[in-house]
């Protein structure tokens, strides 16, 4: 039997009976409950324009993200908080911080995008709880809002301004309490239009499900589904919505690996991993997407997509991740790049999802890096991915592992190049021949983003910049080598 929707929204308990389930947030918002203070840019979580504030409770503690309401589906509220830039303004008429810090550092011009700068930077007030906020926890707040015509400085000075002022609290322990009240602890089961949106709790609901249902379209995070609906006008049939159950939102280290629950956000994979590889993937993980983006999105999924232009997979393959597939019959583990058979062709079984990814943790001995060309710093589609992961011996490389995104119909390792490399010593001439190999490796295709000629001429000058970076021989420090180090 279909239940509503259930959210807390301007104060109370907000119930959705009749949306059809591929409803977006926006279209809710606007079209059924008429709140038109969230604008409508881009639909696919580019602009900012759409940008809201999620509330949900995680193990215990409240967590609020900036997410885009353009490419989340509504049936996904359930249980949740919902916030819009019609949540600030103060009970007494007057403009909350950040709304009035925008206005006395002139944030606006034509105002249409100053909406979701609002909320996003909400999120961050909230978040800051008083402190100031440092410039980078600024420019990853706005990493998802664009703007044409105000500029950039005048809403950095609101960033900074608004703590400034004299400051509005926020209840989290109350607003805990009335999600606890929403909690569902079984299976959710949502259906209107024709088509039945199903929120399992359990992992083994989750299983039971897609056994039964083997063709529905699991939903992750939405950050690609989404665009399914809003730009290919897809018909997804009934969904299976992976964010409620706990047991792929786990994050486990063990036996030199840590496994990443497929429901884990982008963002908290990140922050994990960094806490390993802070060097090596935390410039990725700054631009990959933007924080609205992170937010929403999972490592699964992005696993799970096989994009050949996700920007997770080359350094995960080159790292040698694992994934670990989950069914009926219990857990299936390939290597990553064996998942990969075609373009956005994968090795599942009918049945089988992704449950989790396993990231091998730094050893010693291993230089890995990853890079990322795009034509602009956030908020970007890669041209070319690429990732290193070398375990060298002194001098000599006793193995490579090599992976690129952009490059081919999946992100594909590069054999010929590793072949060559192995065993021999890590100097010029070796890395001028790999180069070169590369050429045997891939055949790129010419896009919006880049041309054939420039990805596999960029491909193996990212190969050069490892060298330099890794040679025994007076190595260069990222400074010398990275545009954005060297400026910042």
């Amino acid at each position: 039997m279909s239940e509503p929707i259930r959210f807390y929204y301007r104060g109370a308990v907000h119930e959705v009976r009749d949306a059809a389930p591929t409803q977006t947030v926006l279209q809710h918002l606007r079209e059924d409950l008429h709140c038109t203070g969230t604008k409508e840019g881009c639909a696919e979580g580019d602009c900012g324009a759409c940008t809201v504030v999620l509330g949900s409770v995680v193990d215990g503690r409240l967590e609020l993200k900036a997410v885009n309401s353009c490419i989340q589906l509504t049936p996904t509220l359930d249980g949740k908080a919902l916030f819009t830039v019609e949540d600030l303004q103060q009970p007494d008429g007057t403009l909350h911080p950040v709304q009035q810090a925008l206005v006395e550092c002139h944030g606006s011009q034509c105002g249409f995008c100053t909406p979701g700068f609002a909320m996003s930077l909400w999120g961050m007030y909230v978040k800051v709880d008083g402190a100031a906020p440092s410039r980078k926890q600024i420019d990853d707040c706005l990493s998802g809002n664009l703007c044409r015509c105000t500029g950039y400085r005048p809403i950095i000075d609101a960033a900074k301004r608004m703590v400034e002022l004299p400051r509005v609290t926020f209840d989290t322990a109350r607003l805990t309490e009335q999600l606890a009240a929403l909690k569902r602890d079984r299976l959710a089961v949502y259906s209107a239009h024709g088509q039945t949106f199903l929120a399992p709790r359990t992992l083994d609901e989750l299983v039971q499900l897609r056994a039964a249902n083997p063709g529905a379209t699991l939903l992750a995070g939405c950050t690609d589904v989404g665009l399914w609906i809003t730009k290919q006008m897809r018909e997804l049939g009934d969904i299976i919505y992976l964010g409620h159950v706990d047991a792929l939102k786990t994050l486990t280290e063990r036996d030199g690996m840590l496994e990443i629950g497929a429901g884990v956000s982008l963002e908290s994979a990140y922050g994990a991993l960094c806490r390993h590889y802070d060097a090596e993937l935390g410039e990725m993980r700054q631009r990959f997407a933007s924080l609205p983006i992170r937010n929403a999105g999972t490592l699964g999924g992005n696993v799970a997509n096989g994009s050949p232009i996700g920007d997770s997979m080359p350094w995960l393959i080159a790292l040698g991740a694992q994934v670990v597939l989950c069914g009926a019959g219990g857990d299936r583990v390939l290597a990553l790049e064996d998942f990969y058979l075609d373009y956005m062709k994968k090795d599942l079984q009918p049945g089988e999802f992704v449950r989790a990814v396993r990231v091998p943790l730094p050893r010693a001995g291993v230089a890995f890096r990853t890079y990322k060309l795009a034509k602009r710093f956030d908020q970007d589609i890669s041209a070319v991915c690429a990732a290193f992961a070398f375990t060298l011996e002194g001098d000599t490389i006793a193995s490579a592992r090599i992976a690129f995104g952009g490059m081919a119909a999946t992100p594909k390792r590069a054999r010929a190049a590793e072949a060559l490399l192995a065993g021999r010593r890590w100097d010029e001439a070796a890395v001028q021949e790999a180069m070169a190999a590369l050429a045997q490796d891939y055949a790129p295709l010419t896009d919006m983003r880049a041309s054939s000629a420039y990805r596999l001429r960029a491909a193996q000058n990212l190969l050069r910049r490892f060298w330099l970076e890794t040679r025994s021989d007076a190595p260069l420090a990222a400074g010398a080598v990275n545009a954005f180090a060297c400026s910042a």
